[in-house]
């Protein structure tokens, strides 16, 4: 009987996107992974998205999977039950100090906001950059406003070094920053004091849901703060290795049906 009372406890899921729900081989959600969480909520849990996307930059994933709120931007900008529940930009000043921080020290990037991403307009020397930037434009969330205007605010920003980058020098200018490492000369920043774990903690007290009934599901580094934060951590089966000593259940890959796979075996669905 107690297992049965503790399995029909409403349960939160926080999921991933890149790497977790969207296979990055494919670019597409697997239909059993759509099925899963479906199936989820109709049992009556609670499903979100938890990213580092901004909300501009989830693009067909609203479409795509049914979701009861959506947590973007590292922790900065949560969106539930219709309405935004929290909001964070960096102040306008210290955004332009950054900028001009960045461009000193010769990275390049994209500066995120909820209502879209800004890039330089310029060409940028580091060619990542510039594949990047026709990725963002693909994707329909690049900002009226570009890096060089200063009449706007963003929340969080991904930087990208070349050959004549000092990153070193430049992460020394922003102790107010959390610095992700995303490998390869990436880097992923973030306002100190947030991340996905500040998030699902404002998430799951809103809800009165215990951490004990919360899921986390992830695959890279920047899924790391759930994972230390959350104590039902599902790892897929593709990974970043920083993240194995915090999983509670290794899933298999996205394109192996990991997520409805583990879903399963968790007595979730």
């Amino acid at each position: 009987m107690c297992s049965e009372m503790m399995n029909n406890r409403t349960k939160a899921l926080f999921y991933d996107i890149d790497g977790t729900l969207l296979s990055e081989k494919t670019g597409r959600v697997p239909e059993s992974a759509v099925q899963a969480l479906k199936e989820a909520r109709a049992k009556g849990h609670l499903v979100f998205i938890n990213t580092g996307r901004v909300y501009a930059h989830l693009g067909e994933i609203k479409k795509l999977v049914e979701a009861d709120g959506y947590l973007c931007g590292c922790g900065t900008y949560i969106l539930a039950e219709g309405r935004v529940m929290y909001s964070y930009h960096i102040p306008h000043e210290r955004g332009l100090e950054i900028k001009s921080h960045i461009d000193a020290c010769g990275l390049d990037g994209a500066l995120e906001a909820s209502d879209g991403i800004h890039i330089h307009r310029s060409q940028s020397p580091i060619p990542r950059v510039e594949q990047m930037k026709a990725s963002l434009r693909r994707s329909d969330c690049l900002s009226e406003y570009d890096w060089e205007d200063d009449c706007y605010d963003y929340d969080k920003f991904y930087l990208i070094s070349g050959e004549n980058s000092r990153p070193k020098e430049l992460f020394g200018r922003l102790r107010d920053m959390e610095i992700i490492d995303r490998g390869n000369g990436e880097y992923e920043c973030v306002p100190r004091g947030h991340s996905k774990a500040t998030a699902i903690d404002l998430v799951l007290k809103h809800y009165g849901i215990s951490l004990d009934d919360a899921y986390v599901f992830g695959d890279s580094g920047n899924d790391l703060a759930m994972f230390r934060y959350a104590s039902n951590c599902i790892l897929m089966g593709k990974h970043d290795e920083v993240l194995e000593p915090y999983a509670t259940f290794e899933t298999k890959e996205v394109e192996e049906d990991g997520i409805a796979y583990a879903m399963k075996e968790l007595g979730i669905i």
